[in-house]
């Protein structure tokens, strides 16, 4: 998504990983370099199981689960059994009963690239390692401001910049899920109605796995001790080139105008009845003024805290990994 990745790669080893002079602290894996590190894992999704977890637009595949997922499930796997050995070692030091507090995993990246089918298929997976089963999926969407308030502190077309988040109610979630609270409730967005569904609520038991999906869990707040990457044990950024990422916006507008914007009830139900033409330029248009805005000033600047970076080709298959190693 900007010129340093449209540069020529370093040499590339024979283990299918390069090292870019621009990625330094990173591992690089190609597709088939990273597709060889998974192993001996099994595939324990079927293709009736990946349709349900499919989203509007983004055509994964088996050999996509077999090729990106299955190593980052063995990768997670490890990680988790890893990050329990030290909790272990703390828990003995301090004298206490064993604690199994929850792995975070975070999953970041632009709108419209794919994170909540990204996050469904990982959860899928992650839940089907025997000694992490109950692994919980919360969108960060459930952390805006209600649209009455956006609208009081004319944040509207600033929906989903940093300043459009309750983010002391998000670390409030995180350190209530950390602690092992028995219960922590996330509250719940309407995509259709564009605002916090009142009165409802997640619920979050003291899962093995939380994954956590949003634009921007890796901001640095320079006015807070604590932001909410502290809480997150290792984090992923999906990334794409700016074009494709604009384009899959436009075609995710142009299908959810013959779908759910059809619905009287949808917040964009105004947008039913546009052109072809008109719907392309009114969706250009948002991505331009918001989304491409909130892309370059807050969600991009942050690709290099991740400690993995996966891209994804114009087809919407993952091509490259990067793996920070630092």
């Amino acid at each position: 998504m900007s010129d340093e990745d449209s540069k020529p790669g370093g040499a590339r080893a024979a283990d299918g990983h390069v090292a870019p002079a621009e990625w330094p602290g990173y591992m690089t894996f190609d597709r088939p370099g990273w597709a060889a590190l998974r192993a001996n894992t099994p595939m324990t999704l079927a293709e009736d199981d990946l349709a349900a977890l499919r989203g509007l637009q983004d055509p994964i595949g088996i050999a996509d689960v077999e090729e990106v997922f299955l190593p980052l499930s063995r990768l997670l796997n490890l990680h988790v059994a890893a990050a329990r050995q030290l909790g272990q070692v703390k828990d003995a030091f301090l004298g206490r009963p064993v604690k199994r507090p929850p792995y975070v995993i975070a999953v970041v990246g632009s709108v419209a690239v794919g994170k909540s089918t990204f996050a469904r298929v990982l959860r899928a997976l992650l839940a089907r390692w025997p000694d992490h089963p109950r692994v919980d999926l919360v969108t960060t969407d459930g952390f805006l401001y209600p649209t009455r308030v956006l609208k009081e502190r004319g944040l509207m077309t600033r929906k989903g910049f940093p300043e459009s988040y309750d983010t002391a109610a998000m670390i409030r979630f995180l350190a209530a899920v950390k602690a092992g609270e028995p219960m922590v409730e996330a509250p719940v967005y309407s995509h259709l109605s564009y605002d916090i569904v009142p009165d409802a609520g997640q619920s979050v038991r003291q899962p093995d796995i939380l994954i956590l999906e949003g634009l921007n869990l890796l901001q640095v707040n320079p006015t807070s001790s604590v932001v909410v990457s502290d809480f997150c044990d290792i984090s992923m950024y999906l990334d794409a080139d700016e074009a494709d990422v604009a384009a899959w916006y436009v075609q995710r507008f142009l299908l959810l105008q013959k779908t759910a914007f059809q619905n009287p009830s949808s917040y964009f139900h105004h947008y039913r009845d546009l052109s072809h033409d008109a719907a392309v330029e009114t969706a250009r248009g948002i991505w331009q003024t918001i989304n491409r805005v909130n892309l370059h000033d807050n969600i991009l600047p942050t690709r290099k805290r991740a400690d993995l970076v996966l891209r994804k080709a114009a087809d919407h298959t993952i091509s490259e990994v990067r793996l920070r190693m630092t």
